[in-house]
């Protein structure tokens, strides 16, 4: 099966947040993703009854919605175009008694009471997989980086496997789920892949394996389209890019700035390397899967394997290191502050580690953690409590 990648400029920048929208005395999830879309598109005339907003789409649930950047050169840009587009989506929601809300999962919303939206491919999602599809109450971060050349995809999606535990370890926000601490810093990581097609990538030697995997989905009813492949690191050959999936969801523009800048980063360098001649390691299958354990395990405290030798490193130092082999790549593309910007998650703590905080300061109370979310969408990162 021949599948045509898109002509897309290297290292241009497209990123998705999704939000969670929430009732603004009771902190509960609601079902107004369809109303909230509605009352956007009727500010862009424009727009045919069937065609969706732009910048903003409907996800599986109707307590989520998508923001959604045009093609950016920059992460500047980028996170410009996303704070346009929270702006526009607050004129509809401040009027609706609505607040917004950024993390892997909602604290204590009760997963099996969420509305699915009315669309045929979800309604086949949900009869296919039943209890793990509708236990899917889950937010994320997803960064697509262009690549101009196929050969390149799957070697960059190789690479990012690599720092796989740097991402989730990173965006690690989602520890509570239905009311209950998991004691995990990402239940969303251990969650998604229960989904057919989620979870880790299998890795190709070159696109032709990509294609002949994709063949054999389609003839084996696996699924429909290609986007049904919902791996943590996917090629997406009708954009031209690599999708860098890994993330939890995110509660501030800056945190967003910051894994999209390192995403940007690491592939631009994966991309220098190819470029050059050279090659990008892989690991074992079985060291990428125990790095995803243990980063969605242990957050920033985890210990991680760098390479096939086995060699092991705290997270965060190998995080800082590679900041710093990155900054010269940083330069080039215009995000030195974003880039610099990760080191902040580090110390200033990570969304699970912040929400933990605001529980064991309020005895417990996950209507504070939801409130403290709330208001770090709209007024930026604080420090742990």
């Amino acid at each position: 099966m021949k599948i045509d990648f898109a002509s897309s400029p290297q290292s241009t920048l497209g990123v998705e947040w999704e939000l969670a929208l929430v009732d603004a005395r009771s902190g509960e999830l609601v079902p107004l993703a369809d109303k909230v879309l509605a009352a956007l598109k009727a500010t862009h005339p424009e727009l045919q009854a069937d065609e969706d907003h732009p910048h903003v789409k409907q996800e599986l649930l109707l307590n989520t919605i998508e923001l959604v950047t045009g093609v950016c050169r920059t992460v500047e840009e980028a996170k410009q175009d996303l704070s346009r587009t929270l702006d526009t989506v607050r004129d509809v929601t401040d009027l609706m008694d609505v607040e917004l809300l950024c993390a892997g999962t909602h604290p204590f919303s009760q997963s099996r009471l969420q509305p699915v939206t009315d669309k045929e491919r979800y309604a086949k999602l949900i009869d296919r997989t039943q209890w793990w599809g509708r236990q899917m109450v889950i937010y994320g971060v997803h960064v697509h980086v262009g690549l101009n050349h196929v050969g390149k995809a799957m070697p960059v999606l190789d690479g990012l496997v690599n720092y796989f535990p740097h991402f989730q370890a990173l965006s690690a926000s989602s520890p509570f789920w239905n009311g209950e601490d998991t004691g995990y810093a990402s239940q969303r990581a251990l969650m998604f892949q229960q989904l057919p097609t989620a979870g880790l990538p299998f890795q190709f030697p070159d696109w032709s394996g990509f294609e002949g995997y994709v063949d054999d989905m389609f003839k084996t009813g696996v699924i429909d389209s290609i986007s049904e492949i919902r791996w943590d690191v996917r090629p997406v050959p009708l954009l031209g890019t690599i999708e860098m999936r890994i993330c939890d969801g995110l509660s501030t523009l800056e945190e967003v700035g910051a894994v999209a800048a390192l995403t940007q980063c690491l592939v631009t360098d994966f991309s220098d390397t190819l470029d050059d001649g050279g090659s990008i390691p892989t690991m074992p299958p079985w060291h990428v899967q125990e790095n995803k354990w243990r980063a969605a395990r242990y957050g920033l405290d985890a210990i991680v394997i760098l390479d096939a030798a086995g060699r092991e490193e705290l997270v965060t130092d190998n995080i800082l290191e590679l900041l710093n082999k990155l900054e010269p790549v940083a330069k080039r593309l215009g995000c030195p502050d974003e880039l610099a910007d990760v080191e902040k998650i580090i110390r200033r703590g990570a969304g699970y580690q912040r929400q933990r905080a605001v529980a064991d300061a309020n005895e417990g109370s996950l209507h504070a953690v939801v409130a403290s979310l709330v208001d770090e969408l709209r007024h930026g990162p604080a420090a742990r409590v």
